[in-house]
């Protein structure tokens, strides 16, 4: 299983609520997609110290890299991964991303 981690390093005048329906939207998509699940959203705690500038991200479970890039290349994702680039500090280069290879 792929645990598709994504961190936003958010400009500070993003609009929480206008986010976290965006994530709604995602969750939705991800909940449509055979073989993905598990979709997750949140602030980040930074309880280490260490991802301050990444203030709110998301997690999602792939069955696999092939499931992972049915959910990367639909269109619905990329309409709304270019609203969440809009929203970070230097565009894409504001995400991060981390696929986990994990077991189920």
């Amino acid at each position: 299983m792929i645990r598709h981690c994504v961190m936003l390093h958010l400009k500070p005048e993003v609009d929480i609520g206008a986010l976290e329906q965006l994530c709604e939207r995602l969750e939705a998509l991800v909940g449509k997609l055979d073989g993905c699940s598990g979709f997750r959203a949140g602030p980040n705690r930074d309880f280490e110290g260490k991802s301050a500038n990444y203030a709110y991200g998301f997690t999602l479970d792939a069955r696999d890299a092939g499931a992972l890039a049915v959910y990367a290349g639909h269109p619905e994702h990329i309409a709304l991964g270019a609203q969440l680039v809009a929203l970070c500090h230097g565009g894409a280069s504001g995400i991060r991303v981390y696929d986990l290879e994990v077991q189920p």
